[in-house]
């Protein structure tokens, strides 16, 4: 009996890349004659007409199937949901966008076929906005730094992309998280692992979905769920903030007991202090926020996805 492979595509809005994307990666597949496939599209309720295409690839091509869902359920719960439906020997999940390559799919089988039972790309470059990326490379590493103490530092310059064995996906299933940060299971879960390097390309067509609040969503995420270090940094800066209160309040004093007719205080020390501390208490008030809204989503157990319907299942 031949082994199944599973692709994952979720996609939102991207109508003209999912057939040029179920098209090149049924070429991929036909160099494998020894393995079934099946390419899972998880449609985020799209509106520009995403859905109707599918269905048409569908009605031709029976190894293209569909998950409908009821709502747009976003960038993280959708993309976990597929996975865990997809019941293949393993899972390759990739964008619709073609900016992770089909052909690097030759590279994964080759190296699960070595045994590792996780094998991810890792952007060496992109050709995305040179901005944009330098901030992702400096969120990666401050992330990073932040989960050293942790153990479970998340692979730098990773998005998702990758081949996934059923036995990886088995645990995740065991998983009751309504909101996972699926980039940072890869190395809490201690599966083995290789990682493939890659020029990431541009955008094939369309707009990216992502925003400010998309990334920040992320971003949060990643440090709520991989690191204590924001809490703990509150804490340290609050000790070390009255300590130099407390010195500057005592030098205010003596250079006043020394120069009491010269030295006027005036308002601006006051003024400043009040303003720089309460900016400071804000921040970590945020980071608290951020903290126990991340509890608050964890407790009410919500589920990923629901869904419309289903294609070719």
């Amino acid at each position: 009996m031949k082994k199944l492979i599973s692709v994952l595509t979720p996609c939102y809005n991207e109508k003209d890349n999912v057939e040029p994307l179920s098209i090149e990666v049924s070429k991929v597949f036909e160099k494998y004659p020894q393995y079934d496939y099946e390419h899972i599209f998880i449609d985020n309720d799209s509106t520009d007409g995403t859905l109707e295409i599918l269905m048409n690839i569908a009605e031709r091509d029976k190894n293209v199937k569909i998950i409908m869902n009821a709502r747009n359920f976003g960038h993280i719960r959708s993309p976990f949901y597929g996975m865990l439906q997809c019941q293949g020997d393993a899972v390759i999940s990739m964008v619709a966008d073609f900016q992770d390559p089909p052909e690097l799919i030759h590279e994964f089988i080759k190296k699960w076929e070595e045994g590792f039972k996780i094998v991810i790309g890792v952007k060496a470059e992109s050709k995305e906005n040179p901005l944009m990326f330098a901030v992702r490379k400096f969120f990666y590493s401050l992330l990073s730094k932040a989960s050293e103490s942790s153990g479970e530092s998340p692979v730098k310059n990773f998005s998702g992309f990758g081949l996934y064995d059923k036995q990886f996906i088995a645990v995740l299933r065991t998983l009751e998280d309504p909101y996972p940060y699926f980039r940072g299971m890869i190395t809490e879960l201690g599966f083995n692992r290789f990682e493939v390097p890659y020029i990431q390309p541009e955008r094939a067509s369309g707009k990216t979905k992502n925003n400010f609040f998309t990334l920040y969503d992320i971003a949060m995420l990643g440090f709520t769920n991989h690191s204590k270090l924001p809490l703990r940094l509150s804490a340290f800066i609050g000790f070390f903030s009255a300590i130099i209160s407390f010195i500057a309040a005592l030098g205010y004093f003596l250079y006043k007991l020394i120069f009491w007719d010269f030295f006027q205080v005036g308002m601006a020390p006051l003024v400043i202090g009040v303003f720089f501390f309460s900016s400071v208490q804000l921040f970590f008030i945020g980071i608290i926020g951020e903290y126990i809204g991340a509890i608050h989503t964890q407790i009410r157990k919500r589920p990923l996805v629901i869904e419309k319907g289903r294609v070719n299942f």
